[in-house]
């Protein structure tokens, strides 16, 4: 399990959370809700996790949508500060970069 994602999870349980403004047009693009995106955090799965990238830890994770397609979302806490839980990005991943389960990009 991924430090940074146990403390997002808790960060965004306690409503300490926020969408980058990149985060909302990547969301649009792809008929996401930011409100889905919440819900399925509980089940998130570690793609890449990013401790000690400089801007503040980060985690790659693959969630679900409510139909039950693959999302990866990144998330991230400001470098420095203990909160709040910032969701960067979610996209539908292209399954011609992505392995068949979406946890490893291909080569």
């Amino acid at each position: 399990m991924s430090e940074t994602l146990d403390r997002i999870k808790v960060l965004v349980a306690g409503g300490e959370v926020k969408v980058s403004d990149h985060g909302y047009d990547e969301l649009a693009a792809d008929d996401l809700l930011a409100e889905d995106v919440f819900a399925g955090l509980a089940a998130a799965e570690v793609v890449e996790d990013y401790p000690t990238y400089p801007k503040g830890p980060c985690v790659l994770t693959l969630q679900r949508d409510t139909m039950g397609n693959p999302i990866h979302v990144l998330w991230g806490i400001p470098g420095e500060y203990e909160g709040p839980a910032v969701l960067v990005t979610a996209y539908r991943p292209d399954p011609s970069k992505w392995s068949v389960d979406f946890k490893s990009r291909k080569q």
